[in-house]
């Protein structure tokens, strides 16, 4: 059957086609990519791409809300179980406008925030120089210790006392450890700061119980929704019941229109997806998986920061192997081993050409890979570095990872429905 859009538009029906098979065909490494179920993937698509729904359930600006105020307040809901948290707001566009929703809420501009280093694993949303965050607010960088790669948090104290910010902020975008909530949270109370935890990559790990939730010890939790939590591209924010009318003027109408209806709807499904004891054990291997990815590495000589990892993810100090991150990068990429290069802490190289390359297991471990395979993939990682200019080699470990992914193909469903998810 001929399908609307390779009907109307061959050339984009194509293009979709040509990026499913290579989605299909390539061992995705970065640490923030997955996939969704079928069933995400329909509610993405649906019919609520049609629907503005600016306000919030039951206080709109448009009629017609019916159907939406129900989805809403089912997604918020759902998230508020998960999460264990007092409110949720499910309408940032993405992880980068929840950010910035959860700093207006609290604080004015001008205010200080404190957040990590990019080049020490912080978001470029936590006050990094090039974001308008630091334009908006005074800005204050933690770093990790340089030694051990680990945060540091006599030194993030001192900073602290130091500077006296109106916000500190918890989280990463590539720190391989866990990362310890509560005291981050006795920090900012100490210096009457605000507490702002940005939990995008490890939320999944977190309503798994894998990794402590920051909920009880801050006042506004951050996340996106895919990533580890493998639903759709977007956003969402937690917090305390005092904060929560602040929270939601802030998303709206401080920051966005209408939201995303379509994605919300996704949302509310990834959701139910994510309180199933299936998701739990997925989260599970995630972390066996990283680990076992990090234990062959160390075998093959590849220096990691910090030695390991706690999480999804593993970022690797490639300047003892004399490649740097964006060559290696692109090779892994030409033998169908997905990566992003990153920088490292310290990093003497530029961040266009950094030394470190950033891992991680999400994407593979819902394909169904366990410790074999990430083993096998580790051999094939070493191969391309020993070779990194035998293209005759790269060739091969393509067909390699191109046979590993035949083998494990991209799954339609895996999550058993829950017969409850109508009543969350």
């Amino acid at each position: 059957m001929v399908t609307a859009l390779e009907l109307y538009d061959p050339q984009i029906y194509e293009l979709i086609r040509q990026e499913e098979t290579r989605q299909s065909g390539a061992i995705r490494l970065i640490p923030s990519e997955n996939y969704v179920s079928k069933a995400v993937m329909q509610a993405s698509g649906s019919c609520l791409t049609n629907k503005y729904s600016e306000g919030y359930p039951g206080r709109r600006y448009y009629e017609g809300q019916q159907v939406t105020d129900l989805i809403e307040r089912i997604a918020q809901e759902r998230a508020k179980k998960l999460f264990k948290a007092d409110h949720a707001n499910v309408q940032p566009y993405s992880g980068s406008v929840a950010n910035l929703a959860a700093y207006a809420a609290l604080v004015n501009p001008g205010d200080t925030i404190m957040g990590m280093s990019l080049v020490d694993g912080g978001h470029l949303t936590h006050g990094w120089t090039v974001s308008h965050t630091s334009r908006f607010y005074k800005s204050v960088l933690y770093p990790v210790n340089p030694q051990t790669g680990r945060l540091d948090f006599d030194q993030i104290e001192a900073l602290a006392k130091k500077h006296r910010p109106k916000i500190i902020i918890s989280g990463a975008t590539a720190y391989p450890r866990e990362i310890d909530f509560e005291i981050f949270g006795q920090i900012a109370k100490a210096v009457g700061a605000y507490h702002v935890s940005d939990i995008a990559h490890v939320a999944g790990l977190v309503v798994a119980g894998i990794h402590k939730s920051p909920v009880p010890y801050a006042d506004i939790v951050s996340t996106t929704t895919h990533k580890t939590l493998r639903g759709p591209r977007g956003g969402m924010l937690l917090c305390k019941k005092e904060h929560a009318e602040n929270v939601d003027r802030s998303v709206f109408p401080g920051l966005q229109g209408g939201p995303h209806m379509h994605t919300l709807t996704a949302v509310a499904v990834a959701m139910a997806e994510a309180n199933t004891p299936e998701f739990v054990a997925y989260a599970k291997q995630i972390v066996k998986n990283a680990r076992a990815l990090a234990e062959k590495l160390l075998e093959y000589g590849f220096n990691l920061v910090t030695g390991g990892t706690d999480n999804h993810l593993l970022l690797i100090d490639l300047r003892n192997k004399n490649v740097p991150g964006k060559k290696l990068a692109k090779a892994l990429d030409r033998a169908r081993i997905v990566t992003n290069y990153n920088t490292i802490p310290s990093d003497p190289a530029p961040p266009a050409n950094p030394s470190g390359l950033r891992i991680g297991t999400p994407a593979i471990t819902t394909r169904g890979m366990k410790e074999p395979e990430v083993r096998q993939i580790a051999t094939l990682i070493n191969r391309v570095v020993e070779n990194i200019d035998d293209e005759s080699v790269i060739e091969d470990v393509a067909k390699e990872a191109l046979l590993l992914c035949s083998q494990f193909p991209v799954p339609d469903h895996f999550i058993v429905p829950n017969k409850n998810a109508s009543k969350l």
